[in-house]
């Protein structure tokens, strides 16, 4: 299992890599109307990646992860999405709405066997 400075470390590599990579080749993705949803998908992942680097760094830092670091990582991905083109702002906000739709449901389950196995002992 990772630890969380483990976590925050590949987290924050992958979304610098894949920031660049979304920059480098952001005309491909104004192309066309597909590509342009399938940025507006990538830019939703580097939300996805930086709500766990924030995540993980509030952890080590001993603080409470709350909706303040949802907001940021949504603004960060929203600006990183209008440099590619402005379908992919609304895109990217409908996908990151389904990932933290998913991510909350994961965690709910991961908690509640977690308070199912504590409470057997």
């Amino acid at each position: 299992m990772a630890t969380p400075g483990r976590s925050m470390i590949y987290s924050s590599l992958l979304f610098s890599v894949i920031l660049s990579l979304l920059q480098m080749y952001k005309g491909k993705f104004a192309s066309s109307e597909l590509m342009t949803i399938g940025g507006g998908l990538i830019c939703s992942l580097l939300f996805l990646l930086m709500l766990t680097f924030i995540g993980n760094y509030q952890e080590l830092s001993g603080m409470k992860t709350g909706w303040g670091a949802v907001i940021l990582a949504e603004i960060v991905s929203l600006i990183v999405a209008s440099t590619v083109h402005r379908v992919c702002i609304t895109t990217c906000f409908l996908f990151s709405a389904v990932f933290l739709y998913e991510v909350d449901k994961i965690y709910g389950m991961i908690l509640a066997k977690s308070d199912s196995k504590a409470r057997r002992y």
